[in-house]
């Protein structure tokens, strides 16, 4: 199959969180199986994620877009790279005045007032680019409300034209707590009749949601886990967007988020002090490589080095939704025991 995975972010050419990581992980494992895997994202010349020494080379194709923005026109170019270690080809969207900024999506804290626009622009780019390129994709892949009106333009403008007769769209739903929430005269920057702001399809209490778009118009969503979405269905986990998810539930699935191995492998990772695998140096070998991890760990962060202490560790953002409350709920039976927290 031909698949166009769209994403605002990836691996290494600009990263804010897991987005990031699945969907460039996503692109690799879909072309090791065989498929004929094209990445597109905004070009972000500020924000290389990952290694910003390892970024592949970026070039012009040569090719630009223009693309309507409400009452104006927006042009932009098209650049191209490759995901390293891999078949998938990249296509990076080059609109300085959206794109070269000091954050993605915020600056100190606060979201930039035209996100509707940048991420529309970059939506209606990635339709225009694959008409451009000619791609004929069968799978239209888009992730959160960054890309969620990429669904409604596929159904609602592309689908009757050529290139497009065989395409459908998954939408991933990464979070449901970023909902692409603007007021609704933001509803004339895409481009789209008003008839579909009702609250069968765009409009969300009186707002224009994308997230909701790319839920209603997509023939298939997908969120991270199984868990994940039958929690979002649920008044509890589902940030006011449950209702529309249980009307959708016949066309809504859970897969289970993977991990790159190239990436995350003990054995190649270079930021660790020993590398270890059971093939090198058996079950022992890995205890006492691990060990010399923990003594690196500790002293990296200030603890004492004692190997019979247990050390826990969280890596998150510190958001309440990654259950940073449990962890405060917890402490004063954690401070009981003895071990180490980082």
């Amino acid at each position: 199959m031909k698949i166009v995975l769209a994403s605002s972010e990836a691996i290494p050419f600009a990263k804010t969180g897991g987005l990031a990581d699945v969907a460039s992980s996503l692109a690799k494992a879909l072309a090791a199986l065989g498929h004929d895997v094209w990445l597109m994202l905004p070009h972000y010349p500020r924000h290389p994620g990952g290694n910003p020494a390892g970024l592949p080379k970026i070039e012009p194709t040569g090719e630009s877009i223009e693309v309507t923005i409400g009452s104006k026109q927006v042009a932009g170019a098209l650049l191209q790279s490759t995901l390293p270690a891999s078949g998938v080809k990249v296509l990076l969207v080059d609109q300085p005045s959206y794109y070269d900024r000091s954050g993605l999506y915020q600056q100190e804290g606060t979201d930039y007032n035209d996100n509707c626009e940048r991420f529309v622009f970059f939506s209606r780019a990635v339709m225009e680019a694959i008409r451009r390129f000619d791609l004929r994709p069968d799978v239209i892949h888009s992730n959160d409300w960054q890309t969620g009106l990429i669904p409604a333009l596929l159904e609602i403008e592309y689908g009757p034209l050529p290139g497009f007769e065989q395409a459908v769209s998954i939408f991933t739903i990464h979070n449901i707590a970023f909902q692409g929430r603007f007021w609704h005269w933001d509803m004339e920057l895409t481009g789209l009749d008003w008839k579909y702001f009702n609250w069968k399809q765009l409009e969300y209490f009186g707002h224009l949601s994308l997230l909701k778009g790319g839920i209603v118009f997509a023939h298939m969503v997908t969120t991270v886990s199984p868990t994940y979405a039958r929690e979002i269905q649920t008044e509890e986990f589902g940030q006011g967007m449950e209702g529309v998810l249980r009307s959708k539930s016949d066309r809504l699935v859970g897969i289970l988020n993977g991990v790159d191995t190239d990436v995350w492998n003990p054995a190649t990772d270079p930021h660790l002090v020993r590398n270890y695998s059971l093939s090198e140096g058996g079950i022992e070998g890995v205890a006492e490589a691990k060990a010399a991890c923990k003594t690196d760990l500790q002293k990296r962060v200030g603890l004492p080095p004692r190997s019979e202490v247990p050390l826990l560790a969280m890596i998150s953002r510190l958001t309440d939704q990654k259950g940073l409350a449990l962890i405060i709920e917890a402490a004063p039976e954690l401070r009981t025991l003895e071990l180490q927290m980082v």
